[in-house]
């Protein structure tokens, strides 16, 4: 028998009775995980044309995950696979609304980037364009699946 788990539960309960809150678990930031349908079309793209270094995985897989410069990690997973795991595989796959999130990376040049992508045949949603009430000069495009990035650089002074 485990102790632990009932011992964390009795102490976790008193501290509620008494009005203090249980101790926040430690949590770190891992990535984020674009859930997919069109997977190797999507990781083409994040590794050809945004040119992010695969750590994990290769076109046909179900996972991959991507470094940025630092440390940070971006993964995809092919959608059906996490309906699956999650119970919701018979709701519709499709979403018609608007955007509730966004991939949000900084670059030190945005105009120059819009410049490669453009002729690479990425669609964008608008040019770069100042944003001065955010304080910086954003663009936006989707990627093959349909998620939605920003690409931004500080405004320059």
């Amino acid at each position: 028998m485990q102790l632990l788990p009932y011992a964390l539960a009795v102490v976790a309960a008193a501290a509620v009775a008494h009005g203090t809150p249980p101790p926040a678990p430690s949590i770190t930031f891992d990535n984020v995980r674009l859930l997919v349908t069109r997977f190797d079309e999507t990781f083409a793209f994040y590794r050809d044309m945004l040119g992010l270094t695969p750590t994990w995985g290769k076109p046909g897989d179900n996972y991959a995950s991507f470094a940025f410069p630092g440390g940070a990690q971006i993964a995809l997973f092919r959608r059906s696979l996490m309906a699956d795991a999650v119970g919701t595989a018979a709701q519709p796959a499709t979403r018609h609304e608007q955007d509730t999130a966004a991939l949000v990376l900084s670059v030190d040049d945005v105009d120059a980037l819009y410049a490669r992508l453009k002729p690479a045949g990425v669609e964008f949603a608008d040019a770069p364009k100042n944003q001065p009430v955010w304080g910086i000069r954003a663009m936006h495009f989707r990627d093959p699946d349909g998620n939605l990035i920003e690409m931004f650089s500080p405004l320059k002074k």
